[in-house]
């Protein structure tokens, strides 16, 4: 299998009060929700970088097309990696998403490898490390 990833699936509670977090709250480029004709088709996906998009779905949704027992959610099995170029924009981005309505697990703070970062869970639990690496030429 050659690595190559294009969608992020983040499951969630609530599909409306998580679009209007990563839109409204984090500027997040959407269409919107689509697929509402479908039963548990309901999903919103976001642009993201070059060739790679998020999107969010409903947990029971994921649960019946996957044939899996929904579980209880858990932060610490997954976080995603928003690398920037300077302290400056970690200390910026974890503002913006604690006035979106993150909870701020760990603030800002200068790691022990030599970076900065904090960390921000998303109404449904999920892990953002916002990230500033002096050893990446660009964030």
């Amino acid at each position: 299998m050659k690595p190559r990833v294009t969608v992020l699936t983040l499951g969630v509670d609530d599909l409306e009060a998580a679009v209007q977090f990563y839109r409204d709250g984090l500027g997040f480029s959407t269409e919107g929700i689509v697929g509402t004709e479908f039963e548990h088709g309901a999903v919103a996906f976001f642009d993201m970088q070059d060739g790679l998009r998020l999107a969010l779905w409903k947990r029971r949704d994921i649960a019946h097309d996957t044939k899996l027992t929904a579980a209880a959610p858990s932060a610490t099995e997954f976080t995603i990696g928003h690398n920037v170029g300077s302290r400056e924009e970690v200390d910026a981005v974890m503002e913006q998403a604690r006035q979106a309505g993150a909870t701020i697990t760990v603030p800002a703070h200068v790691t022990f490898w030599g970076g900065y970062s904090g960390y921000f869970q998303d109404p449904d639990g999920h892990l953002w490390e916002v990230v500033w690496n002096p050893q990446w030429e660009d964030g």
